[in-house]
């Protein structure tokens, strides 16, 4: 039996997912071809800012905007095997729009949505701090009402299109001593950042830290009320948990389809590499994590489609043991490739970069294991 992998994911997966993600899978698999392999070994802001216009041209970022956690594990899946740069691109516009999407006023959304979802505007979402990365209600960014203004103070770090995003929707303090009750959410332009300092990573990602002194903005650009800040970002990370998930196993997926290319054409003593049983048995191994990984991902994305309560742990179970397998997978397929697995340039030496981070952001692995360790014991 001969094993397909390119087999569209609504067949591949196995799980009853919506039938008319076939045909998203379709368009972006065009814009994927047309837009985004050519760029994929990219590195610049500029490239980063031509895909999202793709994709928003291709209406692959209304997804995102919608909270449709399956589209989006169908996109990610497909657009990470291809371009860790555009997958960061089209997971930030559903990330920074997302705390509008759920508490935003009409006003906001029309400001907005159309421009995100047309990839004219790149969103960003700011919640990490120096002292505040899993810990959000250790937030010290604040920002206090000043007549019809936000007078806002303080530093955000490692957030993703830092100097490139049109908008932030910065978490910040509030009400001071109120822990996380004290936190709320605020829509910063662009213009209103007092400074951006960008960081230089292993993977191509915009990132950096934000500088806020005294930088004011309109009252209404409160998304929802005082105080929901926290519960805002927390509903934000968890649509979003399980499509880095499906992100990695985009990644595997790619690495995979290489390693096995290579195991049929390199030949040393006479044959293939993939006749030899230890090659054999890596790509064994890293087709069946991919499969578990996958089987995970798309199991917790319909979870949240039907508003099952459980989502939250499928998710973190989900994130969790696809990044942590992906990770094995692409360093397998090096592995495989040898001394040209890790060669600046070659498609295994990119994703090693790009996996890497996927462990940590939106919640790393040692925190998911808290999160389902909780919802175990509760």
């Amino acid at each position: 039996m001969h094993v397909d992998q390119e087999r569209p994911i609504v067949d591949a997966v196995g799980l009853p997912l919506d039938p008319q993600l076939r045909e998203l899978e379709r368009r972006a698999r065009a814009c994927i071809d047309h837009e985004i392999e050519p760029r994929a070994a990219a590195e610049s802001d500029e490239a980063g800012v031509a895909m999202t216009k793709a994709m928003g041209d291709a209406a692959l970022l209304d997804s995102g905007a919608a909270l449709d956690v399956p589209a989006v594990c169908v996109l990610r899946e497909l657009v990470a095997s291809s371009s860790g740069l555009a997958d960061s691109m089209l997971a930030l516009q559903g990330l920074g729009y997302a705390p509008i999407a759920l508490a935003g006023t009409d006003a906001q959304q029309a400001e907005w949505g159309p421009k995100v979802r047309r990839g004219q505007a790149i969103a960003a979402i700011g919640i990490t701090e120096p002292q505040a990365g899993s810990d959000v209600g250790a937030i010290e960014t604040t920002a206090h009402r000043d007549g019809d203004h936000w007078v806002i103070n303080g530093t955000k770090h490692y957030i993703t299109n830092a100097g490139i995003a049109d908008f932030y929707v910065v978490i910040a303090r509030t009400t001071p001593g109120a822990g996380s009750r004290g936190l709320s959410a605020i829509i910063v332009p662009q213009d209103a950042v007092t400074s951006v300092q960008r960081y230089a990573l292993v993977a191509p990602h915009p990132c950096g830290k934000l500088g806020f002194d005294n930088a004011r903005v309109p009252y209404t650009n409160l998304v929802g009320d005082e105080g929901q800040g926290f519960k805002v970002a927390m509903r934000t990370l968890d649509h979003f948990r399980t499509t880095v998930g499906a992100a990695a196993v985009g990644m595997a997926r790619r690495a995979l389809k290489e390693a096995t290319a290579r195991a049929q054409q390199r030949e040393q003593f006479g044959q293939p590499i993939g006749r030899f049983q230890q090659v054999a048995a890596h790509l064994a191994d890293m087709w069946t994590e991919l499969q578990a990984s996958r089987l995970l991902v798309y199991r917790a994305a319909l979870a949240f489609a039907n508003e099952d309560p459980a989502a939250g742990i499928y998710s973190s179970t989900a994130k969790m043991f696809a990044t942590e397998a992906s990770q094995r997978i692409i360093d397998r397929a090096v592995q495989i490739f040898g001394g040209d697995g890790v060669r600046q340039g070659t498609v295994v030496e990119r994703l090693y970069r790009e996996i890497r981070a996927l462990r940590i952001y939106e919640g790393t692995t040692e925190i998911q294991k808290v999160i389902i360790s909780r919802g175990l014991l509760s």
